[in-house]
């Protein structure tokens, strides 16, 4: 069993910079590919980035394309959102994800991922 975590969130003004963390404990991710969602108030939850952690090929949402790094820390299991020039429609819950399910594809629907974190708040003010 995965248990994932979640931090790096807070507020920021347009234009600004953030980085989440989301920090894996019960086994290693070297099979997982992991990914970052977020779900604004009264929307759906949307697929934001994702990286296969043996490997490290990504996978980003256009949105978000340019202005997110994805990537993460084998020794500390660890995987970090880099935000930059954030937008305030950027505002949401973030939450890190985990499919175990081998797949060569970086998944962006959330059914396929098993394992999740409690989320983070990022709010950009306008």
């Amino acid at each position: 069993q995965v248990q994932l975590v979640e931090s790096g969130g807070g507020l920021v003004q347009a234009g600004g910079s953030l980085r989440l963390s989301c920090a894996a404990s019960g086994r290693t991710l070297s099979s997982y590919t992991m990914g970052w969602f977020r779900q604004a108030p009264g929307k759906e939850r949307q697929f934001v980035a994702g990286i296969r952690w043996s490997g490290g090929s990504t996978r980003y949402a256009d949105s978000v394309q340019g202005r997110f790094t994805i990537s993460r820390d084998n020794a500390k299991n660890t995987m970090y959102l880099q935000m930059n020039s954030l937008k305030p429609e950027d505002t949401a819950v973030y939450s890190c994800a985990a499919d175990p399910s081998l797949s060569r594809v970086v998944a962006d629907t959330p059914a396929v991922y098993r394992h999740w974190g409690q989320g983070t708040q990022v709010t950009v003010s306008s």
